[in-house]
Formats: structure tokens, C-alpha cells, sequence
């Protein structure tokens, strides 16, 4: 390059004139090309936002919920002023205890010590005029006094249509004043919402009052593991402490979310937002207005996700799908159908389960009392199951059915990386097994080094199933390993109780 450099430097004024008219007119040949091209959609953000939060801004409200908070005077003497029942409260209870100084913790009749009040703030939206808002359930918590504040500084009471803290939704009612009519906003379609799509937010940071902020949808059927119904839009649109249970906008003004939650190590945004979409919000709040509360279906299983391991140990067409079942409950609705363990949940009232996560979400949308196919995958094939469904109740745990117990080999044998007993009384005494494990063989120990650890399978728990079939004493577990191998089986599926009696599935390669 330094040659051909001293080179053009070495050669006569007139050339390089020419040279460098020449050049010049390349690249003015190339500026007017590229200009007369149009320029692409994708490379022009919105123009202004203005117009937009004008129309919409209104509609959203500050929400201020306040609850009461009564302080103990146990024997007479000042705790510091926390919420009665709290782990502080007993720590300080106990400190004045040993000296001395306290009275028993439960005693009634001490004296009361001065009340104060809890504040928190967060947003809302107005969606009928009427005076309906939408909130985040944990944006009123169990307040007993709710204040809703619009756009303009007005101040409305509001009382509780009803709240769901499960999709972290509220519903709230205002009276309106005749001389300020209410503005709302419709719920859109999120399911149209694609990764790149615009956004605006609108809500009451830090409670600074109405703020606007923008940016895109970065992803969607995010599972932050907040509870069974995990399917949030992720955005990154400014969202902080204050923002909570505000709407989430798309061009056109209807909210497709409510924004609920950040990922952030400082408390503040750094870009990554959640919020419930308006498909799931808009079902919630429809069951709010009408009931005061939301009344899901019930299946009555429990499940885990399918890996392709799993869907080749157990012979699933298409790779890994569906929710695979690890637990029937025995008075669920899925029992009296003629569900399984092990069975894979492939489709629900028509609609196709692609991973597990799906299904809870599925299921509880789907109206209490209503009869719906369940097409599922039994030992490979395809059987469809007629399920009537029944209503969630907060608190509801699936059981797992009880197999009758054969008689346990007591000899040891290693296979998989596993030693292996009998599960008897001493088996039960050494590992703490619950009575609940009805049968199996006992894993006494695990090779560090083999698959079998890398799955997390530990010492005192139980294999209940081997490829699907019952096993009783180790001798089995060794047959039928060896049986799927001479089938061609790359992974065998084992069904695991640990020593409570929580039941997954595990499936471990055979080569």
C-alpha cells in the first residue's frame, strides 16, 4: 500500500486532475443513486408520538392505595411501628423477651400501640367511562383506601370490583362527576404484536404523574416464573417503580398490555420490561366485571415440559412437543377421563400444545363445566380423551396415584450409573421415604460421572417407571433397559418419586 501510494504522489498535475475528476464523478455518480432510492419503512422510526399520547393520555390514572397499619404494645413498651404478624415484629418481641421486658407473644389484651399508614403508588387506565379501571393487583395489595387520580388532578375514591393475583390483575370502580365525563381506551389484539413492533407507555413513575416513554416489542410468551400463567410482551420501553398496572399502547391507541414487571439489578429500567398481553388481561377482566372473580378450568394433572430425549424415549412423532404428564389427581377431572402418568398432552379443545408452559394457560381459559377432546400420545400412539372440565381453586394440589406395591427385591444392582435396592422398611427408614411411594426400586447411589447425575437424580429417591412400565425390584429395571436397547431405543424414560413423593420424569441416553 506505501508503494502505491508513492507511486500516484510521483505522477504529473495534469493526471491527477484527471484522476480525481474522474474519482469525483464516481462518487457523485454513487451519492445521486443511493438518494433516488426510496427509503425503506424499516429504517424510519415514528416521526412523533404526540399526536398518539394526546389521544390516549386521558384515559390513564394515577392510582395512590393506602392501608392502615395497626403497631402491638406487648407489656407496655413501644415495638418499633411495623405490620403486626411480620418476622421483625418477633424478632424485637424476642429481643424484649430475654430481657425481661416483654410480654408472651398472642397476648390479646396488651395495649394497642399508634396506627400508620402504608402508601403505594402505580397507574391505571379507564376502560368504559362508566368508571372502570384497570390495575395491577399488587399495585393495591389489601389497601383499604384507594384513591384514582386523573389526568387533570381530579381525585376519585374507588372501591374493588374484584382482583386476581394470579395474572397480577384489578378492577376497579369510580364515580364519575358530571362535569368531568371519564375518557377510555379499548384493549387490542396482542396476538398481532410482532418482535420490532412500536410501543408506547404511559404511567406514573416514581410517582412524577402522567409520562410517556416508547420502544419496541423486543420479545413475546416470556415465562419470568412469577406463576402458572406466564406469557408476558417483553418491551423496551421505559418502565419503572410507578409504572406497574399502566397500559401498554400500540399505534393505533388500544392497549395490547399492562405493564408489570422489570428485569433490573438497580430497581431502575434498563430496557427490559413485562407486561401481561391484553389477550390474557382482556379474558380476566371480562370474568372480573361479571363475577368478581375469575373462575378457571381444571384439568387436574400435573406436568413437565418434553425434551428431545424425552420425546424419543417415548416415541413421539415429530420431536419434542406437548405436555407430558407426571401426576393424575385422583379425584381431578382427568382421572375420571381415563388420563395417565406418562401420557403426552398434544392438543386441548383443538387448540395445539407446543410445550407444557401452554397448557395451564389453555386450560384455564377454557369455561368451567364444558366438555373438551384431549388428544393425547399413549406408548406412541394417538388416543383422544373426553375430559369435562372442572373450576381451579386457589390452593388445589394434584396428587399422584397410588400403584400397588409387589414385593421388593432387597439385592443390589447398578445400571445407568445408579445403584439400585429394593424399596422395604429399611430402605424407607434410611432415606426417609413417605409411605406415599407406594412402589418402586431405591437409588442408594449415583456415579458423578454419569448421565444419571448430570439429571439430578440423588440417593433416596425412587424409580417408579421404566419406558412406561411399572418396575418393582432392580431385576426389572435391568430387563427392560436391556429390552429398549434391543429395540433400537437411544434414551429410556424413568418416572422418579422423591422421598416426599413428588414425581418428574428423567431420560437418560443408552449409549
Amino acid at each position: 500500500m506505501r508503494v502505491a501510494a508513492n507511486a500516484v504522489r510521483g505522477r504529473t498535475p495534469s493526471f491527477a486532475r484527471r484522476a480525481s475528476s474522474a474519482l469525483a464523478a464516481a462518487v457523485l455518480g454513487v451519492t445521486v443513486t443511493v438518494t433516488a432510492l426510496p427509503m425503506p419503512a424499516f429504517a424510519r422510526g415514528p416521526e412523533s408520538l404526540a399526536d398518539l399520547a394526546e389521544k390516549v393520555t386521558d384515559a390513564v390514572v394515577n392510582i395512590s392505595a393506602s392501608t392502615t397499619v395497626e403497631a402491638s404494645n406487648r407489656g407496655g413498651r413501644n415495638l418499633p411501628q411495623l405490620p403486626q404478624g411480620t418476622p421483625f415484629e418477633d424478632l424485637f418481641e424476642e429481643f424484649f423477651k430475654r430481657r425481661g421486658q416483654g410480654a408472651p407473644k398472642g397476648d390479646e389484651d396488651s395495649p394497642r400501640g399508634p396506627t400508620r399508614k402504608s402508601n403505594s403508588l402505580g397507574s391505571g387506565f379507564i376502560i368504559d367511562a362508566s368508571g372502570i379501571v384497570v390495575t395491577n393487583n399488587h399495585v393495591i395489595g389489601d389497601a383499604n383506601d384507594i384513591q384514582v387520580i386523573l389526568h387533570d388532578g381530579t381525585k376519585l375514591k374507588a372501591e374493588i370490583i374484584g382482583k386476581d393475583s394470579k395474572i397480577d390483575l384489578a378492577l376497579l370502580r369510580v364515580k364519575p362527576t358530571a362535569d368531568r365525563p371519564l375518557k377510555a381506551v379499548p384493549f387490542g389484539d396482542s396476538d398481532k404484536m410482532r418482535p420490532g413492533d412500536w410501543v408506547m407507555a404511559i404511567g406514573n413513575p416514581f410517582g412524577l404523574g402522567g409520562s410517556v416513554s416508547a420502544g419496541i416489542v423486543s420479545a413475546r410468551g416470556r415465562n419470568i416464573e412469577s406463576g402458572p400463567y406466564d406469557n408476558y410482551i417483553q418491551t423496551d420501553a421505559a418502565i419503572n417503580k410507578g409504572n406497574s398496572g399502566g397500559p401498554l399502547f400500540n399505534m393505533d391507541g388500544e392497549v395490547i398490555g399492562i405493564n408489570t414487571a422489570i428485569l433490573s439489578p438497580s430497581g431502575g429500567s434498563v430496557g427490559i420490561g413485562f407486561a401481561v398481553p391484553s389477550g390474557t388481561a382482556s379474558q380476566v377482566v371480562d370474568q372480573l366485571r361479571q363475577f368478581g372473580e375469575v373462575r378457571r378450568g381444571w384439568l387436574g394433572v400435573r406436568i413437565q415440559n418434553v425434551d428431545e430425549a424425552t420425546a424419543e424415549a417415548l416415541g413421539l412423532k415429530g420431536g419434542a412437543k406437548g405436555a407430558l404428564v407426571a401426576g393424575v389427581d385422583e379425584k381431578g377431572p382427568a382421572k375420571t377421563a381415563g388420563l395417565e402418568v406418562g401420557d403426552v398432552i398434544v392438543k386441548f379443545n383443538g387448540v395445539p400444545v407446543k410445550s407444557s408452559s401452554e397448557l395451564p394457560r389453555i386450560v384455564a381459559a377454557t369455561p368451567v363445566g364444558k366438555t373438551v377432546d384431549v388428544q393425547i400420545v399413549r406408548k406412541g400412539e394417538e388416543q383422544t380423551k373426553s375430559v369435562l372440565l372442572g373450576r381451579l381453586e386457589d390452593g388445589e394440589k394434584t396428587q399422584v396415584a397410588n400403584v400397588k406395591q409387589p414385593e421388593a427385591e432387597s439385592v443390589n444392582r447398578q445400571i445407568l450409573g445408579l445403584n439400585l435396592s429394593g424399596l422395604n422398611d429399611e430402605a424407607r427408614r434410611r432415606f426417609g421415604i413417605k409411605e406415599s411411594v407406594k412402589s418402586g426400586v431405591v437409588v442408594t447411589k449415583v456415579d458423578p460421572n454419569s448421565t444419571a447425575a448430570d439429571k439430578r437424580i440423588q440417593p433416596g429417591e425412587v424409580i417408579v417407571e421404566v419406558g412406561q412400565e411399572a418396575v418393582a425390584n432392580p431385576a426389572d429395571v435391568t430387563k427392560r433397559v436391556e429390552a429398549l436397547k434391543k429395540e433400537g431405543r437411544k434414551s429410556v424414560l424413568l418416572l422418579v418419586a422423591s422421598a416426599s413423593g413428588d414425581v418428574r420424569f428423567v431420560a437418560i441416553g443408552l449409549d
